[in-house]
């Protein structure tokens, strides 16, 4: 159950956020790859009760930086099953330092048992009941609370003495001075595989995933339940077939600072690239600014932003440092179908295209799209087309009205939809896409032949090949108009300085997250504008750097 590295996540009142010790990304896995990697661990050498007892020194060591132990009252729920042992294994190393353990057993617990025994020859006190009476003067005397009751082997209703169990917890938890509450693995009564939650399951401030994180950490209403998340270190053996096979991973810090475009010191603006925006309207004047901004700001060498003639010299007064290139206006403020010519003859030679921000859409706008995106006009042409091509917002909405667009030849293509733009290309409905955001990512990326970028809440890569990556960052600041248009320019700034369009996409997406969270930690949750992530986005970089 067990893998490398240590990441936290946080989501009461401040956005979500993992980080992680390693090089390389980290697989998030269902109960049966789980099961399977334990099997395949013990034929590699490493047993399960090793797994064990290095899963439960990890915790009690986490809950220790966490809370102290010398003459702190612990208080270790014990369930019948191999979370429970991990349960006792932690407890016995808390009271080896000092701490006041206690452990509630929740339901019966095997005979003879090995970690019970070892508890109690180390002084840990072992309540041993079928009814949890008692239990609320236990909860309310202790500072901390380890919920090692159910883990990855149960996803029933709750009920009997673990029903009546978490009902005394959620009461104690209410109180006016609550024990801080750490779940072993999973939360009781949350689901590994889907992130669905028990009526009468407990929220958690820390949840320590033991080995790898459980999908059903990484989706709602799970996410939120789980509190904060770290993913610790019990010792699989690396490299087994059962892990490197999954296809599932958690977007990491590590690899992304190592995966950010170098800056040599001999460098000049032409080393980093050139992107063409194609962006706004007379009615979002403010997602060209967005965009081109967070392309400059994401160290793009050059930017032309590519505007209506009516929205030209706003965009001019407001964002000083792209080219401007105005385009012909189609008399309605949104770009004319007749444009696309102009910007295959143009002579300048881009890196690559952020296409659609703010565009509107109209029978002129999909004809643009289309010709822009896959038809040079002539021989001489800039091969617009071959180009690396970043479509989000109303380029989603317009390259929906394109007929088989997914069999037409072009250059590499990354989509950036939200929930609804996505139900507009694939006729599902959002709440069918939000079911299942992985699965979804994954079969559309594949069927399309895009890097596809669905975001939301846990934002989910999906490539052609079948991967897809997760970014952890759930943060309520950025449920405002215009921060798509940031991501959007972020990552079209990263795939000019040479990122693949995966890369860039993973990469941008946790820039993005970053900056959100620097901004949070600032001003807090509420009233953030987009424009405020402008300036943050160096800073997120340089903190990725750094390390």
């Amino acid at each position: 159950m067990y893998a490398g590295g240590e990441v936290q996540a946080r989501t009461h009142g401040s956005p979500q956020r993992l980080f992680l010790n390693l090089g390389t990304k980290m697989k998030i896995v269902t109960t049966a790859q789980m099961r399977a990697i334990e099997q395949a661990s013990e034929k590699d050498g490493v047993s399960t009760d090793v797994l064990m007892e290095n899963a439960g020194l990890a915790v009690a060591q986490a809950a220790r930086d966490l809370a102290g132990a010398a003459g702190v009252r612990v208080m270790v729920l014990v369930g019948p099953g191999n979370n429970g042992a991990d349960g006792l294994v932690a407890a016995r190393h808390l009271r080896r330092w000092g701490a006041e353990v206690v452990c509630f057993v929740v339901g019966g617990r095997p005979d003879p048992d090995p970690k019970m025994a070892l508890a109690l020859e180390y002084g840990v006190r072992v309540i041993d009941v079928t009814s949890p009476s008692g239990l609320e003067h236990l909860l309310s005397r202790s500072a901390l609370v380890i919920d090692a009751v159910l883990g990855t082997g149960r996803a029933r209703p709750l009920e009997g003495p673990v029903k009546q169990t978490m009902q005394c917890l959620a009461r104690a938890r209410s109180a006016s001075s609550p024990p801080k509450l750490l779940a072993l693995d999973l939360p009781t009564g949350l689901n590994a595989d889907t992130g669905e939650v028990d009526p009468l399951g407990v929220p958690c401030d820390v949840t320590f995933a033991l080995g790898y994180p459980k999908v059903g950490l990484l989706n709602f209403p799970g996410t939120e339940h789980a509190g904060e998340l770290r993913v610790l270190d019990i010792g699989v053996p690396p490299g087994l077939k059962e892990e490197t096979d999954i296809q599932l991973e958690l977007l990491e810090r590590r690899w992304v600072a190592e995966h950010l475009p170098k800056r040599p010191l001999d460098s000049h603006k032409g080393t980093f690239g050139h992107v063409l925006v194609v962006a706004g309207s007379r009615n979002y004047v403010g997602a060209a600014y967005l965009v081109s901004q967070a392309s400059v700001r994401a160290g793009a060498g050059l930017t032309t932003l590519a505007t209506p003639e009516s929205v030209y010299p706003i965009a001019a007064t407001k964002s000083t440092e792209p080219i401007h290139l105005p385009l012909l206006d189609d008399g309605e403020g949104r770009v004319a179908a007749e444009a696309a010519q102009r910007l295959h003859e143009e002579p300048r030679r881009y890196t690559n295209m952020v296409v659609g921000c703010g565009m509107g859409l109209s029978e002129g706008t999909v004809k643009f799209v289309e010709d822009l995106l896959f038809n040079d006009v002539d021989s001489r042409a800039s091969d617009l087309s071959g180009l690396p091509a970043l479509i989000d917002a109303d380029g989603l909405n317009n390259l929906a009205r394109i007929e088989d667009w997914p069999e037409r030849r072009r250059g590499p293509m990354t989509l950036t939809p939200h929930p609804g733009e996505m139900a507009t290309l694939t006729g599902l409905s959002a709440a069918e896409i939000q079911a299942d955001r992985v699965a979804v990512a994954r079969e559309y990326a594949a069927r399309w032949n895009v890097t596809l970028v669905l975001k939301g809440a846990n934002t989910v890569i999906g490539q052609p090949n079948g991967m897809v990556g997760v970014a952890s960052f759930a943060n309520p600041g950025m449920a405002t108009g215009g921060t798509g248009d940031v991501l959007s320019g972020i990552i079209g700034g990263l795939m000019a300085q040479g990122l693949p369009p995966a890369v860039a996409a993973s990469c941008g997406v946790y820039v993005h997250g970053e900056a959100g969270r620097g901004i949070v930690s600032r001003l807090g949750n509420t009233g953030i504008a987009a424009s405020d992530l402008l300036p943050e986005i160096p800073a997120a970089l340089r903190r990725l750097r750094e390390g």
